[in-house]
């Protein structure tokens, strides 16, 4: 599969940046004052191993700062579900290929979270898919995932993704989907299916050739950076 990369010119990048900055919630304050942000990945019970690919949100951000004048930390915070922590971050992260176990008390602080200008990037890293559905089931009973068209700003807010999602780690055959969450019209969980790009950030780990490695990297940016600049 051939990819398409449309480069920022440096006014938009400018734009984006300050943007981004006059967007975060204001729970983003809590953060260290080191003139970075942080974003975290979510830790969860049941056994899905949300600790998968360590590397894989390092090397993310790390491209990032490197790619585009964002200053965000290349380290990363693991937040437990049910933690008052959670809302000190603008971005956090989920992935797995188990169950997950959600109480009421968990629901409640992850639904306050997103409906308080939080976002959740949730990638399905193979078997991941019931335990996902089960848990918005029980975050959000009365709303559904959705199907993101082509045309969303998620595949060109920085990098042109023509053909929506990659296919990053093959499994079984099927095309990639992204889906979104939305809350008061604005999208607060984007949930990749079939594709796998966390798995392309932890290229020290699965070694993809170099266009699966930068197409993971450039979906990646595209879904930071629309969750940062995403109306709150």
């Amino acid at each position: 599969m051939k990819f398409t990369t449309t480069y920022l010119s440096r006014s938009i990048q400018l734009v984006i940046l300050l943007l981004i900055f006059t967007c975060l919630p204001f729970e983003v304050v809590a953060q260290p004052a080191d003139d970075t942000f942080r974003i975290a990945r979510l830790q969860y019970r049941g056994g899905g191993d949300w600790y998968n690919d360590p590397s894989a949100l390092t090397n993310l951000l790390r491209y990032t700062r490197e790619t585009l004048p964002i200053a965000v930390n290349e380290r990363y915070d693991d937040v437990a579900l049910g933690s008052n922590d959670l809302h000190n971050y603008p971005f956090v992260f989920m992935t797995g290929h188990g169950n997950i176990d959600v109480n009421p008390s968990e629901a409640e602080n992850l639904r306050r979270y997103l409906d308080n200008g939080g976002f959740l990037y949730i990638d399905d890293d193979y078997g991941f898919d019931p335990y996902v559905r089960s848990m918005l089931e029980t975050v959000f009973p009365d709303d559904e995932l959705i199907e993101i068209p082509l045309s969303h700003p998620v595949y060109n807010i920085v990098y042109s993704l023509p053909q929506g999602l990659p296919k990053i780690h093959e499994h079984d055959g099927k095309a990639p989907q992204g889906f979104g969450l939305f809350r008061n019209g604005r999208m607060v969980i984007f949930y990749t299916y079939e594709s796998n790009p966390s798995d392309g950030w932890a290229y020290d780990v699965h070694n993809p050739p170099a266009d699966i490695r930068r197409a993971a990297l450039e979906t990646g940016v595209n879904i930071l950076v629309y969750a940062l600049m995403s109306e709150r």
